[in-house]
């Protein structure tokens, strides 16, 4: 349903805003989907919360700034599954919502978005249920580029962000998430990404070196510093930005 929605919407040049968490995996879930959605074709833009002014995940001050943004739909990704009075005010304005998360059900209950993906939900088959919110974002990714035909190699780069969230997420590395991470780091130690690659420098860790502990304890407390001094839109535009000087200046302020 959410990939259903997602290339009508793209289609359709509806604009779409993208809302996050502060965390590791809220950061990279937030650059899988406004990434994967740019290069698909979509009017897409980034709203992750202030952790002072605007608390954890949706909260009524966001989906009003998106309304008055002319906004048509909102993606959350690593929170939305309990918002459901947020989530109701946003379907009273006349809004799509799509939410993205990993967390637990609340009593069973399911907000009233459009669509909810969340392999925690009561009757979702999906096998494996320790899937991370940067996971999510890439599964949902990967799945509206074979919907819209575009290739597998596409979205198959998204895979290094999601194995970061994983292991920054502290999930357990069993069955899928061993299979992400393993094949993930590979993809990590050859990152193309200029951000990656000068927060790597700016912690004297060589790229073909990189473990999982230097995710767990050096790169990714560098990635959520940000969320918890500052904002986490300084670690999204560190994976963002193209231009190493720009990179460098970044890596250094979250070290």
């Amino acid at each position: 349903r959410a990939v259903s929605i997602l290339k009508d919407k793209i289609i359709e040049k509806k604009a779409i805003r993208i809302i996050g968490d502060y965390d590791i995996d809220g950061i990279m879930a937030t650059y899988i989907l406004e990434q994967g959605l740019k290069a698909a074709g979509a009017n897409v833009d980034v709203m992750i919360p202030h952790r002072i002014t605007d608390g954890y995940g949706l909260n009524e001050h966001l989906i009003q700034m998106a309304y008055e943004d002319g906004k048509d739909t909102i993606v959350t990704c690593d929170n939305g599954i309990t918002a459901f009075d947020q989530i109701k005010e946003a379907k009273r304005l006349g809004m799509t919502v799509i939410v993205t998360d990993h967390h637990e059900i609340l009593e069973g209950k399911i907000p009233e978005a459009d669509a909810v993906v969340n392999h925690k939900q009561p009757d979702c088959s999906y096998p494996f249920k320790g899937l991370c919110g940067g996971a999510v974002a890439y599964k949902l990714i990967t799945a509206l580029y074979e919907k819209m035909g575009l290739p597998k190699t596409e979205s198959d780069k998204y895979l290094e962000y999601a194995a970061f969230a994983t292991v920054g997420d502290v999930m357990d590395l069993v069955e899928e998430n061993r299979i992400i991470v393993k094949e993930g780091m590979k993809l990590l130690r050859n990152t193309k990404n200029c951000g990656l690659r000068e927060l790597m420098r700016a912690n004297a860790i060589e790229p073909e070196n990189l473990s999982a502990y230097h995710i767990g304890f050096v790169l990714g407390p560098c990635m959520n510093a940000s969320g918890r001094l500052d904002t986490a839109l300084r670690a999204l535009e560190l994976l963002r930005t193209d231009n190493v000087v720009d990179a460098s200046r970044l890596a250094g302020d979250l070290k």
